[in-house]
């Protein structure tokens, strides 16, 4: 009988020539689908340009947007672990993308492989009459009602952070990285925010841990097996969600009992039992959105979306502040006028809309640094982006929300908050290239609540702090962990500013 390692040696020839055919047959279906728009001419067999993209994304984006830019086309292609990908560049063929998020054209997917990493029944992947019914249910959480209750929640949590930074070893002598200390005071406020007292104890330990097990899985490549990154997240994903829907139960039983919200579930909740209520009245079946299940998994996209990209725009907030003395000197002024860590007492709603300078730097931090840099789509059909060209369907597609963000503005490379003044008016004037909360039907509902934390944590951290960057050479540098980060993680010298925190008192 003829071994093993004999067969081996036989087969081998035909073994080769099969994946040589594989590998042309790869690379002619990529420049079949490639064209004449600009990206690399070969890409690596089965894997495409994935390594460059896990280990170096800030260099893998920023060369397909000089791709883009090489032409007048305003976008450029690449290849992505069999995914054959579309980088958009120009405002208006991504305005084009968010304009036709439909079934027989492009699907919000958030992720590149988000449905394996979310599930399929989220909020994103929803289309057309579902997807419009459902945020027409979001919408009370952020009447200014619900928002106002929300800035107390923020505040607590926030000063209750901010007052530990100073307890740290490090704190008045030494420079220590604050990008961690964000996340996980940002983590905590959507807690509070979003499930309030319905989150505590073990469970929000387990929270904790689960998320952080996500947020790992986030950057790594989509290998659903034991004991990889993205099988924990996805995983952990399920957990959260479990943990969300329990959240939401013990809402609505709250809820029935006809006391007041106290958190975004609370507000949600009260609607989805007048609805259930009425629908039983009727004698019908509870409205379609109205489970703790379903509202579980929403509160989890909630999570997601405010999570990450509000860590960046906080540290991006303290860079830019630091760089930038004269701004900082106006935003402590405005603030001083307004209020003060010394009243002993946490900032409205009403001196908040007074904080218009403030407002404008929140503003100006999220233009400058889109947190999520691109927004991806899947085409679910053939689409014609221009006139000479067609995206194939199953091509994942990315309008660049961050080059947006450089183009029409006045001196657009410039960080400068007067742009969002009265004066200038340039958020209108500009308003199509402002996409850090995206455009069209999947446009950021809860855009209003993250300003607000924006503007409530530059505030309180510009009254309470004296601080001081650490520069070292590259230290601005973009970094993805997931939304974009100074490389250094934002390492500064702290020092208490006024007499103490009597804002927790």
């Amino acid at each position: 009988m003829e071994s093993l390692s004999a067969v081996i040696i036989r087969l081998a020839p035909y073994i080769l020539s099969m994946a040589a055919f594989l590998v042309l047959l790869e690379q002619i279906t990529y420049l079949k689908k490639k064209r004449s728009v600009p990206g690399p001419n070969l890409v690596l067999p089965f894997i495409g340009n994935a390594i460059a993209l896990v280990r170096k994304p800030t260099e893998f984006w920023d060369r397909q947007a000089e791709f883009a830019k090489s032409t007048e086309l305003g976008f450029s292609v690449n290849y992505i672990i069999g995914r054959f990908i579309v980088f958009i560049r120009s405002t208006e063929l991504s305005h084009k993308v968010f304009a036709n998020v439909r079934k027989d054209a492009f699907h919000l997917i958030g992720h590149p492989f988000g449905k394996k990493l979310f599930g399929d029944h989220n909020l994103i992947y929803m289309l057309g009459q579902e997807h419009k019914e459902l945020r027409r249910r979001i919408a009370p959480n952020f009447t200014p009602k619900a928002l106002s209750t929300y800035i107390e929640l923020q505040q607590h949590t926030m000063l209750k952070h901010l007052k530990s930074w100073m307890e740290l070893p490090e704190s008045g002598t030494k420079p220590f990285p604050i990008r961690l200390l964000c996340r996980d005071m940002n983590l905590e406020t959507s807690q509070d925010v979003f499930v309030g007292p319905y989150l505590n104890g073990e469970s929000r330990k387990r929270f904790e841990v689960d998320y952080n097990l996500f947020n790992v899985g986030l950057m790594k490549l989509p290998i659903d097996l034991p004991g990889f990154a993205f099988r924990n997240a996805r995983l952990a994903v399920s957990r959260l969600i479990e943990t969300l829907t329990v959240c939401a139960e013990e809402s609505k039983t709250k809820m029935m009992s006809g006391e007041e919200p106290t958190c975004l579930v609370d507000f949600w909740m009260q609607d989805a039992v007048r609805e259930i209520a009425a629908a039983a009245e009727a004698g019908e079946k509870p409205p379609p959105q109205t489970g703790s299940t379903e509202i579980g998994g929403h509160l989890f996209d909630f999570l997601f979306a405010s999570q990450d990209a509000s860590t960046s725009s906080l540290l991006w907030a303290v860079t830019l502040l630091d760089s930038h003395p004269e701004v900082l000197a106006r935003v402590r002024k405005e603030v001083a006028s307004i209020w003060s860590p010394e009243f002993g007492k946490l900032i409205t709603a009403d001196q908040l809309r007074e904080m218009r300078y403030t407002d404008a730097v929140a503003r100006e931090v999220i233009r400058y640094r889109a947190p999520a840099t691109l927004v991806p789509h899947i085409a679910g059909e053939d689409f014609p982006l221009t006139e000479t060209y067609t995206i194939p369907k199953g091509t994942i597609v990315f309008p660049s929300v961050y080059e947006s963000s450089f183009q029409g503005f006045v001196d657009a490379d410039r960080f400068d908050p007067d742009r969002f003044m009265e004066d200038r008016q340039e958020d209108r004037i500009y308003k199509r290239n402002y996409l850090a909360f995206g455009a069209g039907v999947h446009q950021c509902v809860g855009q209003r609540y993250a300003i607000n934390q924006l503007v409530l944590f530059i505030a309180m951290f510009t009254s309470l702090f004296d601080f001081k960057r650490e520069r070292s050479d590259g230290c601005d540098e973009l970094a993805y962990v997931p939304t974009i980060c100074p490389r250094d993680d934002c390492r500064v010298v702290l020092s208490l500013k006024c007499r103490g925190f009597p804002c927790l008192s």
